[in-house]
């Protein structure tokens, strides 16, 4: 039997976690492919989606608010620990499914899931030798040299804290400029010119920070490479090759 492909969909708030979970669903779908989701966002509102397993019917964010008389941002803390409490259903209620890839879409703010134990404990219960991260790059936070260096550190962080083979997405990328998008995505492929449009900016600290973090991530300079997606399914096949060449040596898992 063939084992579960598990893709986490993680990002800062806003990024487009959902949306994208939900395009590469369709997409699946439209190529025969069996996929399930699984929202491990306790707080989550009017998803894009039908989750197939929903950390909602164990963790309520409103409860825990009203239960231990807790803000929204302490609420979610607990919440994000409590989800680890749950795993044995999760991955009882994941395996309950005969599927091929589980995407998940993971809470709204990345601290809550990549930084935090709870995270990685569900990432090991699940299965993580069958895991793979899709971290999404708002491209409002990415538009010019200073801001895609800090993107660019995040991406690399939360990579060494979970530590699982990872693809950068460029999110929302059709709501970019046509040039502006090939801008961003030519920094990715040539750090030497991320440096120069960097130099060029207005001097700053936040500048001279950017240019020091740029020469770390120069290291890892094959850990920047970004794929662009937007509406319409744009840039979804280039995740779906990601995941073949990660898990099955470029093998096509394409049904006949």
């Amino acid at each position: 039997m063939k084992e579960k492909i598990i893709l986490y969909f993680i990002g800062t708030a806003g990024s487009g976690k959902s949306t994208l979970t939900n395009s590469f669903k369709l997409w699946l779908d439209m190529k025969s492919l069996d996929s399930i989701i699984i929202n491990l966002d306790p707080g989550a509102e009017n998803l894009p989606y039908m989750p197939d397993v929903d950390i909602r019917d164990w963790i309520s964010l409103n409860e825990i608010m009203k239960n231990y008389g807790l803000g929204p941002n302490g609420a979610q803390i607990a919440c994000a620990d409590m989800i680890a409490m749950n795993a044995e259903d999760i991955k009882n209620s994941i395996n309950s499914f005969q599927s091929d890839y589980i995407l998940v879409d993971t809470p709204g703010q990345l601290e809550l899931f990549a930084f935090r134990e709870s995270g990685k404990y569900i990432i090991d219960y699940i299965n993580k030798k069958r895991s793979m991260i899709a971290y999404l790059i708002d491209y409002s936070l990415a538009q010019n040299p200073s801001g895609f260096v800090s993107q660019m550190l995040l991406s690399l962080s939360t990579n060494f804290r979970i530590n699982l083979p990872q693809m950068n997405i460029l999110s929302k990328s059709d709501l970019l400029g046509e040039n502006d998008r090939k801008k961003v995505i030519s920094w990715s492929e040539d750090i030497e010119l991320l440096l120069t449009d960097l130099e060029n900016q207005n001097p700053s600290i936040y500048r001279e920070m950017s240019e020091k973090i740029l020469k770390i991530i120069n290291e890892f300079e094959n850990k920047i490479q970004i794929f662009p997606t937007g509406k319409d399914f744009f840039g979804v096949e280039d995740i779906y090759n990601n995941i073949q060449i990660q898990f099955l040596g470029g093998e096509d898992l394409q049904k006949d």
